[in-house]
Order: C-alpha cells, then sequence, then structure tokens
C-alpha cells in the first residue's frame, strides 16, 4: 500500500511547513548520505542501544490514529555494518552499548525521513537515548559519532517534531511554569 504523506487529512495543514522543510532538507545537503543513523527520542533503553537488523520491522508506537496509519511502510534496508561502526565509536569513547535485531522504525524515523527520502533507498540505522536522560552522556555519545558526518552519514535526532500530533497546537503553560505566556 502506497501512503501519501499527510497520513492524515485533516492534519496536512498544521504540519504544512514541517513537511515542506524536511521535504527540501536533503538538497541542502552535500550529497546523497550513504546511511541514516536516527537517535530516535521514541526509543529509550538502560545504555545506548543500536538497531541491527537488515530489514528493520515497522513499529506504530501511537494509538488513536485511523486505521491506515497502521499498515504505513517505509522499507529502507537497516545496515548491521553501520551499526558495527555506531557500536565501534561508542567503545572507543568508554560509552557501553548494546543492539537489538528486532527494533522497529517508530514514527519519530518513518515520518520525517518519508518527507526526506520518499523511496526509502537509503540504509537506515537508529540509536536509542539513555533512559536516564544524563545530557552529559548524551552529548559525550554525540561527540564519538562525529566522525561519521565525515564518512557520508547523515545523522538526524528525530522526536518532537511527529510527537503528540494531536497536543501540538495546544497551549502548553506547563512548559513555563513560571511564564503565563504558553508556547
Amino acid at each position: 500500500m502506497v501512503v501519501v504523506w499527510p497520513y492524515i487529512d485533516d492534519m496536512k495543514k498544521q504540519f504544512a511547513k514541517t513537511a515542506r522543510e524536511l521535504g527540501q532538507l536533503p538538497a541542502s545537503l552535500p550529497c546523497k548520505p550513504k546511511a541514516i543513523l536516527v537517535i530516535t527520542g521514541h526509543w529509550e533503553e538502560s545504555e545506548f542501544t543500536v538497531s541491527t537488523a537488515t530489514n528493520p520491522p515497522m513499529r506504530y508506537d501511537y494509538s488513536g490514529f485511523p486505521e491506515h496509519t497502521y499498515r504505513i511502510k517505509y522499507p529502507a534496508p537497516g545496515s548491521p555494518a553501520l551499526a558495527r561502526r555506531v557500536r565501534e565509536l561508542l567503545g572507543q569513547a568508554g560509552i557501553s552499548s548494546n543492539e537489538d535485531p528486532h527494533q522497529g522504525f517508530d514514527h519519530g524515523t518513518f515520518v520525517p525521513l518519508f518527507l526526506m527520502y520518499p523511496d526509502a533507498s537509503i540504509p537506515v540505522v537508529m540509536l536509542s537515548l539513555k533512559s536516564n536522560y544524563d545530557p552529559l552522556e548524551h552529548i559525550r555519545a554525540g561527540e564519538a559519532l562525529k566522525p561519521l558526518r565525515d564518512e557520508g552519514i547523515l545523522i538526524i535526532g528525530s522526536g518532537l517534531s511527529y510527537h503528540n500530533m494531536r497536543g501540538s497546537d495546544k497551549p502548553m503553560p506547563h512548559l513555563c511554569p513560571n511564564n503565563s505566556r504558553s508556547i
């Protein structure tokens, strides 16, 4: 089944700018990436964990959406070689990591990638966040992974743009408890 963005018609206007910007992003890059590493805010583990599947499954990590959104496919291949390289770089920095051969593409991965690379031809590997959310550990991991940029790997941090889509147009005063203005 081919599904054209947006997946939910009544959200077309709400996400038009995000969709346009993501669709234009590949043209701003110096070249087509060899592979993509998505550090996804929709996957948390006690240790940084890398997806190693050759053909990653889909993970419909949402609820309450139209039935057709649970049949969306983004058939990009995985890259066990990139997953090994990610673990190697983390290990060289003294950062422990795990691997998961079953982790699938979550909506923080497949939605933006569909907009950027709809043909799904570029290999994709995901990296979890650490569930302790320690900022220094995450910064260290980012520093350790910097060499991938020079190896033709596009590194994407994902999670917020396509999270809580039903609440994205509502005021959220709890985010600014000392300020009466909402975001």
